[in-house]
């Protein structure tokens, strides 16, 4: 069976969480500076439109860098 991109993102985020979780300082905001930095915006949008429906399978962290993950700029 294969994932949902939804569920690939979580496993994505979840795996840096698991990083983040161990190194000095607040896990969140290096997990939030992560996903800025090298996901791109469509991945993003696609873990807060998750989140906004469910975080249960998301890490403590993951569901605290959450406010802090960019959101895609909309055009016009």
């Amino acid at each position: 069976m294969t994932a949902s991109p939804a569920e690939k993102l979580v496993a994505m985020a979840n795996q840096i969480a698991t990083f983040f979780d161990t190194q000095p300082g607040d896990p969140a905001e290096g997990i939030a500076k992560h996903i800025n930095e090298f996901w791109e915006p469509r991945m993003r949008e696609g873990l807060l439109a998750h989140a906004a429906t469910t975080t249960a399978d998301l890490r403590p962290s993951v569901i605290a860098a959450l406010p802090h993950i960019r959101r895609a700029r909309q055009t016009a």
